[in-house]
Formats: structure tokens, sequence, C-alpha cells
């Protein structure tokens, strides 16, 4: 056996076994629901699947419920992708200082991100409906309201999501050359001016990074929805991914759930592919 026949067989031994299992948990799956997306089915033993072509997808444009959880997602994401992303280049600026502390800050900052999006989210409903509204001399809670509900689950996905940014950003700000730094120093650039004129523009894949990964997430949220606000009130909280799920599995419409989910599924993917290909054409232009 010659070595390029016996790289072969290795390199086939180890890919085999991930190839069959992302098959199996994701392309088959996939797949199954571009198909259920096409029938009326309530997954009731004994029913059968009756293909009904796209009657699915023109309900979902018709149905209101589905237009406000989609509008609900977009306020939150807007919210939730200016958050992280502020809060996590802050970070990121803090602790690439000389600071004696500096590793220490990176750890704390970073351990959120460790902790599940439903234990967050009834820790932070603790807080926001025991706590917060003690300090406050409203004496009202952020989650009874639906414009202040959103925000504080933009508060609860950056207090977990800032870290993981801010790691993005500590790598990409110490990978500028010290001598850009040191000779604005010697130019006379202000902290400010060296943050403008000299991080912004070489840290700019950071961002494309970081943006993707920020829009990508929002547009996902469902762990701290239904942890925090589980929809109320009145499904005024209710973004498009718990929407989804509430219609296959409480409603028992499998079909038009899975129209929602690949209409979802399209729409993400669209607007990730522009937001990267625009965030490239400002990096080339920085």
């Amino acid at each position: 056996m010659n070595t390029k026949f016996r790289k072969w067989i290795i390199f086939w031994t180890f890919l085999t076994p991930t190839l069959i299992t992302f098959f199996l948990v994701v392309i088959i799956p996939f797949l199954t629901g571009i198909y259920y997306s096409f029938s009326d089915w309530n997954a009731i033993p004994g029913k059968p699947i009756q293909f009904i072509g796209f009657a699915n997808y023109l309900n979902v444009f018709n149905d209101q419920q589905v237009m406000k959880s989609f509008l609900l997602t977009l306020t939150y994401s807007g919210y939730s992708i200016l958050l992280i992303n502020i809060v996590g280049f802050s970070l990121a600026l803090l602790v690439t200082q000389r600071l004696r502390t500096a590793n220490l800050l990176r750890t704390i900052f970073f351990m959120p991100n460790l902790i599940g999006g439903l234990i967050l989210g009834y820790i932070w409903k603790f807080i926001f409906i025991k706590i917060l509204p003690d300090l406050m001399l409203s004496g009202e809670n952020m989650l009874s309201k639906p414009t202040t509900a959103l925000l504080a689950m933009a508060i609860v996905s950056t207090w977990q999501m800032a870290g993981y940014i801010m790691v993005i950003y500590v790598a990409a700000i110490q990978s500028i050359p010290e001598e850009f730094l040191e000779a604005s120093k010697i130019d006379g650039a202000n902290a400010l001016q060296r943050i403008r004129h000299i991080v912004f523009p070489l840290v700019a894949p950071a961002f494309t990074v970081s943006l993707f990964l920020t829009l990508s997430g929002s547009f996902k949220m469902y762990d701290v929805n239904a942890s925090l606000t589980a929809g109320e009130p009145a499904r005024q909280t209710e973004l498009l991914a718990m929407e989804i799920l509430s219609k296959a599995f409480k409603e028992l419409n499998f079909g038009e759930g899975q129209a929602q989910a690949v209409l979802f599924f399209v729409f993400i993917a669209v607007i990730s592919i522009l937001q990267v290909y625009s965030s490239k054409k400002r990096e080339v232009e920085m």
C-alpha cells in the first residue's frame, strides 16, 4: 500500500462518520421539512399527509401574527446588534490596555457566554420583576410593556454575547502593529483619533464577522424569548422563531410551521449574504 493511498484511507476514515452524521441530522431533516411545507399534516398518527401545493406559503403572508412577529424580530435585532457590538468593542478596547487585571477582566466578561440562554432568561426575569422595580421610583418592571420587554431581551442577549464578540475584537486589535499606534501618538493624535483613524479601519474584518454572528443570532433567538417573556403580554413579544414553534407544536399545523421555517431560512441566508458582501466592500474602501 503506497503512502498516497494510505493517506486517502485515513482521510475518509475520519471524514465519513462526520458526513454521515451531518447528512442524517441536517440534510435529511431539512429536505423533509421542505416536503412537509407543501402538505397539510398535524402529526396525528394514522392521518395521511395531504399535498396542498403552495397553500401554506400563501397562508404565511396572510397571517397577521407572522407579520407582527417578523416586525418584532426586526426591532429586537436592531437593538441587539447595536448593543452587542458597541459593548463588545468597548470591552475589547478596555482589556487590550496595559492593565494588570486585563486577563481577569477577559475571563469575567466572557463567562456569561457559558451560561445557557434559558437559564439566563429565568435569572434576568427575576431581576426585572423582583429587583429592578424596587430600585426604580416608578415600581414598573420592563417586562410589563412590549416595547420595554424587547429592550429587556436585547439587554440579556448583550450580557450573554458581548464577551464572545469581545474576543473577536481583541484578536483584531492585538494584530494591529504597535508602530502605527506609536507613530500616531508622536503625531499628536489623541485616543479617540487613534480609534477612529487607525483601529476602526484595521479591525474592519472583525466587524464583518461580528455583525454576521450577531445578525444571524438575533434573528434565530428563541431561548431567551421563551424563558424571559414567553411571548407575553398577549403575544406582543413573540419573536419569529417562537411563532414558528407555536404554529407547529401548539397549533399542530406542521405544514404551515415548516413553510414559515423555510421562508425564515431563505430570509436569513439572503440578509447574511448581503451583509457580508456590503461589509467586505466597506473594508476595501477603508
